[in-house]
C-alpha cells in the first residue's frame, strides 16, 4: 500500500493514477499496408497508397501485428478474446489522411490482465499488482512539423498506419514511483516478448497519464489526461506536478475540469490543451472494410508456445536454482539484454559459477561500462571473454589483483584474456621456491618488523603479505604466499 500523500492546507490528499501506454508493435510492415516501419527514414518515404488514404484503397490486416498483440496479452496473463472487431473513430486532423482512425473500442483483442511491480528491488515484500483493463490494436497517425517553414506546417506520414497496442491500466497506482515502476516493468515484458522495442526516445512507446486526487478513502475525483509523455522520468514528473496543481485548485475553492493537457519537459509542468467532455462525438462504428478477427485454437497455441521465459519467472529461477540474492536476480532480469548476456556467460562458464559470475558482472563490468558511458549491448568485453577471464581466476592462473589488470587491458584493446596473460607475462605463480626467495628478501629488509611480529604484534602479518605481493608485482598466489609466510615468520 502506497503511503505517498500530498500535504495540503486542508489535510492529506491521495493521488489516483491510470496509464494508457501506446506501444509500437514490432513488425516490418504497417497494420494495414506493406509500407516499411523503420525509424529515422526520410519524411514521407514510407507511405503506401493505403496510408495516404487514396480513393479505393482497402486495408488488409497484418497477421504479425495481431500475433504480437496476442502474445503480449498472454505475457500479462490477460484474457484473450478469440473474436474482436475493428472500429472507425472519426475525427479530422491534418496528419490523419483518412479522416478517421481504425481502432478497437467495443471489442478489443485482449481483456483484463495484471502486472506485478516491485517498488524496492531489494525487498520482495514491496510487490504490488496493477490491473490491466484491456489491450487494443490501432493505427498511429502521422506527424506535423511546425518548425520547418515560417508560415506553413509540414506533414510527415511515415508513422501513419503504424501498428500500436494501447495498453490501458486500471486506476490502481497511488504514487509517481508506482507509475514509474509499472512503466519500467511493462517495457521489460514487451522487450522480453519482442512485441515492442520500448524505445521511448524514438516514440515507439509513450503514455497518456490520467491523474486525479481525493481525500483518502473518498470517491474518485475528476481526472485530467496528460498526452504523449515519452520517458519514465517525465511520466513521474507530470504526475507530481499535476497532482499538486489539482490540490491547489481544490483547496482554493475551484473545481477540476476534465481536460486534455500537455507536459512541458523544459518547465516541468502541465498545461491545458483542450477540454474533454465525458461524451466523445467520435461516431464509432464497425469498420465496413474489415471483417472481425477470429483467432483459432491452433493460432493461440502457437502464440503461447512462442513466449520466452518472462522476467518474474526468470527472477524466481535465478534465486531458487542459481542461488542469487533477490537483489542480484532482480537486476539481472530487469532487462532482456542483461539476462541474455548473463546467460551467454553461464553457458560458457557453467551454472555452478553463477553467484561469482553475477557478482563480477554487477560490480566489475557494470562499473566499467558506467565509467565508459557504454551499455551492455555495446560492451567491449564479450560473454565468451568474460567466461575465459573468470576461468583463469578459478584455476589459479590469475589472482584477483592480476585479473583486474587483465580486465582493464581487455576494456582498452578488446583482446582475449588468455592472449593478454601470455603476451604480458601476467600469470600468477605458485612456485614455492620463487616465493620463498622473495619472502626471505622481504624479511631481511624488515628485520625490525620481524622481531615485532615474533614479539606478539600479529597484525603485522598483513604488512608482510603486502610487501611480498608488491615485490612479486601481484603475481604471487595469495594462498601460497600466506602459507609460506606463516612458516617463515614462525
Amino acid at each position: 500500500m502506497s503511503t505517498y500523500r500530498i500535504h495540503g492546507a486542508t489535510g492529506e490528499w491521495e493521488v489516483v493514477i491510470g496509464l494508457e501506454v501506446h506501444a509500437q508493435i514490432t513488425s516490418s510492415a504497417k497494420l494495414f499496408s506493406g509500407a516499411a516501419t523503420e525509424f529515422g527514414a526520410e519524411p514521407n518515404s514510407q507511405v503506401s497508397l493505403v496510408d495516404a488514404a487514396m480513393p479505393g484503397m482497402l486495408p488488409v490486416p497484418n497477421q504479425e501485428c495481431i500475433r504480437q498483440a496476442v502474445r503480449t496479452g498472454m505475457a500479462l496473463e490477460a484474457k484473450i478474446n478469440p473474436w474482436s472487431r475493428f472500429d472507425r473513430k472519426n475525427y479530422f486532423y491534418a496528419d490523419l489522411p483518412q479522416g478517421y482512425q481504425i481502432s478497437q473500442l467495443y471489442h478489443p483483442i485482449v481483456g483484463e490482465g495484471e502486472i506485478e511491480i516491485l517498488l524496492d528491488e531489494k525487498d520482495e515484500g514491496s510487490a504490488k499488482t496493477v490491473g490491466i483493463e484491456r489491450i487494443h490494436i490501432e493505427q498511429d497517425a502521422g506527424k506535423l512539423m511546425h518548425d520547418q517553414h515560417p508560415s506553413f506546417s509540414y506533414v510527415d506520414l511515415n508513422r501513419s498506419g503504424v501498428a500500436l497496442m494501447e495498453i490501458v491500466s486500471k486506476p490502481d497506482m497511488r504514487s509517481p514511483e508506482e507509475a514509474g515502476a509499472y512503466v519500467r516493468k511493462l517495457r521489460s515484458i514487451l522487450r522480453y516478448v519482442g512485441s515492442c522495442d520500448g524505445n521511448m526516445e524514438q516514440g515507439s512507446m509513450r503514455a497518456d497519464v490520467n491523474v486525479s486526487v481525493r481525500k483518502p478513502g473518498a470517491p474518485f475525483g475528476t481526472r485530467t489526461e496528460t498526452k504523449n509523455v515519452n520517458s519514465v522520468r517525465f511520466i513521474m514528473a507530470a504526475i507530481e506536478y499535476e497532482a499538486n496543481r489539482q490540490v491547489d485548485v481544490l483547496e482554493s475553492g475551484g473545481t477540476i475540469v476534465q481536460e486534455t493537457r500537455l507536459f512541458d519537459p523544459d518547465k516541468v509542468e502541465t498545461r491545458s490543451l483542450r477540454s474533454k467532455e465525458e461524451a466523445h462525438d467520435y461516431r464509432y462504428f464497425p469498420d465496413p472494410d474489415l471483417l472481425p478477427v477470429e483467432l483459432t485454437d491452433d493460432f493461440l497455441a502457437e502464440c503461447r508456445e512462442s513466449l520466452p521465459e518472462l522476467p518474474d519467472a526468470k527472477r524466481r529461477r535465478y534465486e531458487a536454482v542459481l542461488g542469487l540474492t533477490p537483489y542480484n536476480a532482480a537486476v539481472l532480469t530487469a532487462e532482456v539484454d542483461t539476462a541474455r548476456w548473463f546467460e551467454d556467460l553461464l553457458a560458457q562458464l557453467g551454472e555452478e559459477h553463477a553467484v561469482r559470475a553475477a557478482n563480477w558482472l554487477m560490480s566489475d563490468l557494470f562499473g566499467a561500462l558506467n565509467r565508459l558511458g557504454r551499455s551492455l549491448v555495446d560492451s567491449p568485453v564479450t560473454p565468451k571473454q568474460a567466461a575465459e577471464l573468470l576461468a583463469l581466476v578459478a584455476d589459479g592462473t590469475l589472482s584477483g589483483t592480476l585479473s583486474k589488470q587483465v580486465f582493464e587491458i581487455m576494456l582498452e584493446t578488446g583482446q582475449d584474456p588468455g592472449a593478454i596473460v601470455e603476451e604480458r607475462g601476467l600469470k600468477q605463480t605458485s612456485d614455492t621456491g620463487a616465493i620463498e626467495k622473495v619472502i626471505a628478501e622481504v624479511m631481511a629488509a624488515n628485520a625490525d618488523k620481524v622481531a615485532e611480529y615474533r614479539g606478539g604484534k600479529d597484525k603485522l602479518f598483513g604488512f608482510f603479505v603486502g610487501q611480498t605481493m608488491k615485490a612479486m608485482a601481484g603475481k604471487g598466489n595469495p594462498t601460497v604466499v600466506n602459507e609460506l609466510l606463516k612458516k617463515a615468520l614462525g
